[in-house]
């Protein structure tokens, strides 16, 4: 029975794509800076995403380039997320899965996934 389950090809764990985003929460040298860590990290490009509505309380305006990401796929995205989990420690919470098979975490510091710290570039904190 146990021989069964195991030749059962849904029943294993396969990574389809990565997807790595820093919200700087505003433009310039913020974003820029936020575009330089996603760069060392995924060794990819990443993609600017723009604010949906303007929020005075935050200071961003309709249309603003506010976030990075970048996509990763392959033996590369099985090597970050690897690092990614070893940060929280492979433990995850029930609430960072959902009912798809999909799952999502956030790291508080980039610098936790190996990464020298810069003093220029500062710290910054994405979602798995």
């Amino acid at each position: 029975m146990a021989d069964k389950k195991m030749s059962n090809k849904m029943r294993e764990i396969m990574v389809d794509k990565l997807v790595l985003n820093i919200s700087a929460g505003g433009s310039g040298d913020r974003l820029t800076k936020a575009i330089r860590v996603l760069e060392q990290i995924g060794q990819q490009t990443p993609v600017t995403s723009k604010a949906r509505y303007t929020l005075r309380s935050f200071g961003i305006r309709r249309n603003e380039e506010i976030a990075a990401h970048v996509t990763i796929r392959g033996e590369r995205a099985m090597q970050i997320l690897e690092r990614g989990l070893k940060v929280k420690e492979y433990e995850l919470k029930k609430r960072n899965f959902s009912a798809t098979g999909n799952f999502g975490f956030g790291i508080e510091e980039h610098i936790d996934l190996g990464i020298k710290y810069d003093p220029s570039t500062g710290i910054y904190g994405m979602d798995f």
